[in-house]
């Protein structure tokens, strides 16, 4: 099926994004493969280019790295770490992160907004983090933002979807991806994401953290594509208060 992920300037067969933050170096490789994403995050504290341990090393050349500015607190400090990651990568594509809040590590939606316009004047392609706000995502999109990536519940938490009714706002009202990020726990509840429309997930503690890391990744991917097929061939309708035969006694379905 011809259902590509447009961010940016590119296109993408994969709707799954995988996080790397939790992830030993060795087994980055074998979960990026098993995942089947063609995007992974890297904050850059982990890339070590003049010495031993360098994430990208591990991850698949062919990848689109979307370095994160994780680590920021305010609008300044995610421009300058955004300006190291090009260096570093050579790539516009950068996952933007303010957060000043240390006890529930909540992105700041204002600070975010700067750094996003900033950003996006000097050529990058923001994908935002943010917390699932109608306004702010307008003012992300109109900023420039090349995706906004509302969270589902606090980041490491595998709550799943929290935030629920609040994304299916933005899905339908913002008109650049919406990916969701942070706090998706299982992939039933990633499948239930693309269910509402989202363009994409983005997962990594769900996985870092099961019992078989690799099957848990090829899980997610498989989880992705069947919420996303839901999605376009729309869900049946829900009846309230009573039942419906599956075969009805006159007439036919049209």
């Amino acid at each position: 099926m011809n259902d590509p992920l447009i961010i940016g300037n590119k296109k993408f067969s994969s709707r799954f994004i995988l996080g790397s933050g939790k992830f030993s170096l060795d087994m980055t490789a074998k979960v990026m493969g098993a995942s089947g994403v063609e995007m992974a995050t890297m904050a850059i504290r982990r890339a070590n280019p003049d010495g031993e341990g360098n994430i990208m090393d591990y991850i698949p050349k062919d990848l689109v790295f979307l370095p994160n500015t994780s680590g920021a607190r305010n609008a300044d400090e995610a421009v300058r770490l955004a300006h190291f990651a090009r260096e570093l990568t050579g790539g516009d594509f950068v996952k933007v992160e303010v957060i000043r809040d240390s006890k529930y590590l909540l992105p700041d939606n204002y600070e975010t907004i700067k750094a996003t316009r900033l950003l996006a004047d000097e050529g990058f392609i923001p994908m935002v983090y943010m917390m699932p706000d109608l306004n702010v995502a307008r003012d992300l999109e109109s900023s420039g933002a090349g995706a906004v990536m509302p969270l589902a519940s606090p980041i490491g938490s595998n709550k799943g979807l929290l935030t629920k009714d609040f994304i299916k706002i933005l899905v339908d009202e913002i008109n650049v991806p919406i990916i969701v990020d942070a706090g998706i726990g299982s992939p039933s509840q990633a499948c239930e994401a693309m269910e509402i429309g989202v363009d994409a997930v983005m997962a990594n503690t769900a996985i870092a953290t099961a019992n078989n890391i690799v099957q848990m990744a090829e899980a997610f991917k498989l989880a992705i594509k069947a919420g996303r097929y839901a999605y376009l061939a729309g869900l049946g309708r829900i009846l309230n208060f009573k039942g419906e035969a599956s075969s009805p006694l006159t007439g036919f379905l049209k």
